[in-house]
């Protein structure tokens, strides 16, 4: 282990919330896309939107893993190897599914009626895969993570997936995020943000995400 002995340790509770806003969000797929009218061209770009949205935020979110925490893992704890290419491999499945459901996301918006049911399958299926990944990774990584990381590298995960996400609604992302979180954890995320996304934030994201987690209604708001 190459930290300074003693160092303080980050919270990795964290990164529950984060896990929570992917179960519950992708959970909520097959029900959203499948009750969409296919008449409804406003809903279907609606709920295609947010499903792309979510889909780059888990990309990014594995990327931020799979570059800022698993090879100072992987050196700190070469006990665990084995572990995290399992973890590794989770990953792999996920990236395919994702590819999978972005692809039927597409088709659908783009007017073939068959692929709603196609989208509902694909998001479905990636959210069972993703529940026993999210539940490995905090069962098995987040506490190597708390003993092995300083709170300078955990805390460089929130601005890789800023500076990566591809959306074109990362306040929705936040808010997702910031539904799972205790008014403590909510303050600390904005104390931690660039002014620039503090300003977004407070400006128009958090009402830009109430509004559209009621528009898009149950069982998602």
């Amino acid at each position: 282990m190459t930290t300074t002995p003693g160092a303080p340790r980050p919270d990795v509770s964290d990164m529950i919330a984060v896990h929570q806003a992917l179960r519950d969000s992708l959970g909520a797929a097959p029900e959203l896309v499948r009750g969409v009218d296919a008449s409804d061209n406003g809903r279907v770009e609606m709920i295609t939107n947010l499903f792309d949205n979510i889909l780059a935020f888990l990309h990014v979110h594995h990327d931020g893993e799979e570059k800022l925490v698993f090879p100072l893992l992987r050196d700190r704890c070469p006990d665990q190897t084995e572990m995290l290419d399992q973890m590794a491999a989770q990953h792999a499945d996920v990236v395919g599914l994702i590819e999978e459901s972005g692809s039927a996301l597409s088709a659908w918006g783009g007017g073939k009626a068959a692929a709603q049911e196609q989208s509902a399958a694909a998001l479905g299926e990636l959210a069972a895969r993703l529940e026993q990944h999210l539940g490995d990774e905090e069962r098995l990584v987040l506490p190597l993570c708390a003993e092995n990381l300083s709170l300078e590298e955990w805390g460089a995960i929130p601005g890789h997936a800023l500076g990566s996400f591809t959306g074109d609604k990362v306040w929705l992302i936040l808010g997702l995020i910031r539904a799972h979180m205790s008014q403590a954890q909510r303050d600390e995320m904005l104390a931690h943000m660039p002014p620039p996304a503090v300003d977004m934030w407070t400006s128009m994201g958090e009402q830009a995400y109430k509004n559209l987690v009621a528009d898009v209604g149950p069982p998602l708001g």
